[in-house]
């Protein structure tokens, strides 16, 4: 399928986006007894994220900035990490950037050295059909606050703070 073909059916990408925005909006964080989760067989909460990573026709990883011009706290930085928010008919999508940390906090550029992924508020408008490729990633990757503690005497540190399954804070080491 050539990129932004209009008269073809939806493409794999796009049909992959579509069943993460279905999964994501089932998740209800207030009422895990409600009649419209699995009771039956209920899970521990991960989160309400599933991360991905999308692949361009030539196989290069998608990536998007976020904090241009640093207008908010933090600093400027590249991601390939997203999260779905929105898919219209057209397979375009609203998708909001995750920023890729590590144990410290530090933003990363590998791939392969990233610990964990901190929501944010910058999105990007992309064309679903424009890709070839999409890698889901484990939701336990993402964080909706991120801080680390570090150790003034030895500079190590000392955790990680997140939201536990039923949105309380939690500190872990």
């Amino acid at each position: 399928m050539s990129c932004c073909d209009k008269d073809k059916d939806l493409n794999c990408v796009c049909e992959a986006v579509l069943n993460i925005k279905d999964l994501q909006d089932a998740v209800d964080d207030d009422c895990p007894t409600s009649c419209f989760s699995n009771l039956l067989a209920p899970t521990q909460f991960v989160g309400d994220t599933i991360p991905f990573l999308l692949y361009t026709k030539k196989g290069d990883l998608f990536k998007a900035f976020g904090n241009v011009g640093e207008l908010l706290p933090g600093d400027c930085f590249k991601t390939p990490f997203f999260r779905v928010e929105d898919v219209r008919k057209d397979c375009c999508a609203t998708l909001s950037l995750l920023r890729p940390v590590d144990g410290r906090g530090s933003c990363k550029d590998d791939v392969c050295d990233v610990e964990r992924l901190v929501r944010t508020d910058f999105c990007i408008e992309v064309d679903l059909r424009c890709f070839c490729a999409i890698q889901c990633l484990d939701p336990r990757l993402v964080v909706r606050n991120f801080v680390a503690d570090i150790d003034d005497d030895d500079d190590k540190v000392g955790g990680v703070e997140d939201d536990d399954d039923r949105g309380r804070r939690r500190h872990r080491h």
